[in-house]
């Protein structure tokens, strides 16, 4: 059977690593999982050319929102945040698409000590701002606030936060600092964006950073964070955690995690990689 990561560009990709040990742990000798150069308008093209013996696909950027599109079903969070990062072929051979990203925010931020009617501060409105939304609904949140640079980007959210069910309020970039003190922040933007911010945040120790980065790490800000008592978790958690949740759905076994965390985390032991709760 085989599986993979498609996206583009897609060399960087650490997920090859991820379920590759975890085939081995679970004594999957006839698995494997490979990465696969794809852009959104080709995910169509790729999906039909797939014998029998693929099992799923791993969908990164920019092919998420074009993965709901090839998909026969599509469950219910990856339509509510529009993104899919996960597709499933089914026995009958049609395909599944589902967001795994959402589970896996769950999955880091209930590990982390997050609980119903936390505060939730999201920094950026872009796809993982999306995926945030829904986490935040699923953990009980009390309310979300979205800090982005353009007040349009805000408003695309509403959609999402509506059909999650959880309230957003919309904050200007300049004002980030004042939303500093929430019980869950979550940065969602491109790696250098939020390094300005560093100096400026009042923490509230205690609380919990989530950085969806994880190159380079740590970032200004997870520094910032944990030198203020703050957990912190990073995008290498999320990374595990969702690649978690597609291994039992494309091989229909328990996910060995300690392997697979082993295999993500165990080379990078030279202290830039263990900010965070791994």
């Amino acid at each position: 059977m085989r599986a993979a990561v498609v996206g583009k560009p897609i060399a960087h990709s650490l997920s090859p690593v991820i379920h590759e040990a975890g085939y081995a742990a679970a004594g999957l000798t006839g698995w494997s999982y490979t990465r696969i150069e794809c852009a959104a308008d080709e995910l169509a093209g790729l999906i039909a050319g797939l014998g029998p013996e693929w099992a799923g696909l791993s969908v990164t950027m920019p092919g998420k929102e074009a993965a709901l599109a090839v998909a026969d079903e599509v469950s219910p969070v990856a339509a509510a945040v529009g993104a899919a990062n996960t597709l499933v072929r089914r026995p009958d051979g049609t395909w599944y698409a589902d967001n795994t990203d959402v589970t896996g925010m769950v999955d880091v931020l209930t590990a982390a000590g997050c609980a119903a009617g936390a505060t939730v501060t999201v920094l950026g409105a872009g796809g993982t701002a999306r995926a945030a939304i829904a986490a935040a609904a699923r953990i009980g949140a009390a309310d979300v606030t979205v800090v982005a640079r353009r007040p349009e980007a805000i408003d695309e959210l509403r959609p999402v936060a509506r059909a999650v069910g959880v309230p957003l309020a919309g904050a200007d970039w300049d004002g980030a600092p004042a939303h500093a003190r929430a019980d869950l922040v979550i940065s969602t933007v491109p790696k250098g964006v939020a390094d300005p911010l560093a100096g400026h945040f009042d923490w509230r120790p205690g609380s919990v950073f989530f950085d969806a980065l994880y190159d380079p790490w740590p970032t200004p800000l997870a520094t910032a964070a944990l030198a203020a008592g703050c957990r912190v978790v990073s995008g290498l958690d999320l990374l595990l955690a969702q690649a978690v949740d597609q291994f039992v759905q494309f091989t229909g076994v328990a996910a060995p995690r300690a392997a697979m965390a082993a295999a993500l985390f165990g080379d990078r032991s030279n202290g830039r990689w263990n900010l965070g709760q791994h």
